[in-house]
């Protein structure tokens, strides 16, 4: 089996073939630290993490480069709003995207450039731009001229005539659709010195810049929201290819989380930060529902939605967990071949985690035969295709991150021995003894349904 995925560019399936064999090089657009992290920004940390964990499970060495944008309108606006300096700002929430990453089990990257870091390498390029033809300055400011690049709107399959940038005119832009390289100095704004005058880099430029600067002139995966697909990707590619560099091979772009039918952003107000969810549910919890749907699809908020994530999850560590407790030490096995088809047809992660409950229904049976030797090889293989997707429920990461009150894993056995005394009393019908045990566990918020591979709890949402 060979991996395949979905690329913007052609709107195609495409078998993934890397640049350089056994190597594999991905660019993510990271975070613009405006503000705090939202679940909608994270998704794609998620997403494609289990991409980079998938391709170096398949024997790929992997360099994954995940951008910061730490300089921008927005952070100088809110900055100024909060009487504070742009770059306490904009270090303040890069610290909290990082919490927010290494909290939902995400892989460091191998590089975090900021833009700030890379405004040498940023002028080198609109210089060539403007070399080539592709580019021009004016007062101080320096724009793309998109009529200069036939292939202009290709990635994002839009007529140019029909696009709008979203930036202001700017001094002597000649066309309202060229779109800023370099910002001309405005009183109060941080500069850099350039060959056109003091200023600041424009977004777009800093992504192609910064990922050149890693992984070369070509490299083979540039991955976002798609969200971002226009302008920023468009403008991406275009600047790139313009400046004679093969960038990016493959496009990948992940849905947004929605609410109410509405992409969540700060504009929109419904922002569900991610320090807010972890009062909801456990970290490996909240990874579980945001990487549970298809990357590409929409992911449409909902409480409910979130509370049968986290009781699906729930599910399979308390299989893992009863093994592991009775059997000792359970080591990860190898995936199953459904699984392994599931991810190599583009990351199809429902269908590989319907393969896992499909399995843990199995060794659940197995553990009412007492067959404890068929219950532990299928807790390895359990545990090893969770670890592929970030949730391995024994990687100690998760003991370390164990957000919800009072430990759950010690709420997890207190509970479990309670059901037991229930199966137990149920056994031997003594249902006056069961209905006790389930009394007392409703009184303490704790509701149990009864499934076919056993009883299930959750806790009582208020």
């Amino acid at each position: 089996m060979t991996l395949h995925l979905f690329d913007t560019a052609t709107r195609s399936l495409r078998e993934f073939t890397p640049l350089i064999p056994g190597r594999a090089s991905i660019y993510l657009c990271g975070a613009t630290v405006q503000g705090e992290p939202h679940i909608g920004h994270v998704r794609s940390g998620v997403a494609f993490d289990v991409l980079r964990r998938w391709l170096q499970a398949n024997d790929h060495d992997v360099a994954f480069v995940r951008n910061v944008t730490d300089i921008n309108d927005k952070i100088l606006d809110k900055a100024a709003e909060a009487g504070r300096p742009w770059w306490e700002w904009a270090a303040t929430y890069e610290r909290a995207f990082d919490h927010a990453y290494d909290t939902l089990g995400i892989l460091p990257p191998s590089a975090q450039p900021r833009a700030t870091e890379h405004i040498t390498q940023i002028i080198e390029l609109t210089q060539r731009l403007i070399d080539t033809g592709h580019a021009y300055a004016s007062e101080g400011n320096v724009y793309f001229d998109v009529h200069s690049f036939t292939a202009y709107g290709a990635l994002a399959r839009h007529n140019p005539e029909d696009l709008q940038q979203g930036e202001n005119l700017g001094e002597g832009k000649r066309d309202p659709l060229d779109f800023t390289l370099w910002k001309a100095h405005k009183p109060g704004e941080p500069t850099w010195p350039s060959p056109w005058g003091p200023g600041r880099p424009g977004w777009h430029v800093e992504c192609s810049a910064m990922a050149t600067s890693y992984l070369g002139a070509e490299f083979d995966i540039h991955c976002g929201g798609m969200d971002l697909l226009f302008p920023h990707h468009e403008n991406e590619a275009a600047q790139s290819h313009a400046a004679g560099d093969g960038f990016a091979r493959y496009w990948l772009h992940n849905g947004w989380v929605s609410l109410g039918g509405e992409k969540m952003s700060k504009s929109l107000g419904n922002v569900l930060s991610v320090p807010n969810m972890l009062k909801k549910v456990r970290a490996v919890e909240l990874r579980y529902y945001l990487g549970s749907a298809h990357y590409r699809s929409m992911l449409e908020y909902s409480e409910q939605a979130l509370d049968d994530a986290a009781a699906a999850y729930r599910r399979l560590e308390a299989f893992v967990r009863k093994v592991d407790d009775a059997e000792g030490a359970v080591s990860p096995g190898k995936w199953t071949y459904a699984f392994a088809a599931a991810l190599n047809n583009d990351l199809a992660v429902p269908k590989a985690l319907a393969e896992i409950h499909n399995l843990v229904t199995e060794g659940n049976k197995a553990l009412a035969e007492k067959d404890t030797a068929a219950a532990a090889e299928i807790a390895g293989q359990v545990r090893g295709m969770l670890d592929i997707l970030g949730l391995d429920p024994l990687n100690p990461h998760w003991d370390h991150h164990a957000n919800t009150p009072a430990a759950h894993h010690a709420l997890n056995v207190l509970v479990a021995a309670q059901l037991e005394q229930r199966a137990s009393a149920r056994a031997s019908e003594d249902w006056p003894a069961a209905d006790r045990v389930r009394d007392r566990l409703a009184a303490a918020g704790i509701d149990v349904t009864d499934t076919p591979d056993g009883p299930q709890w959750t806790l009582h949402q208020q």
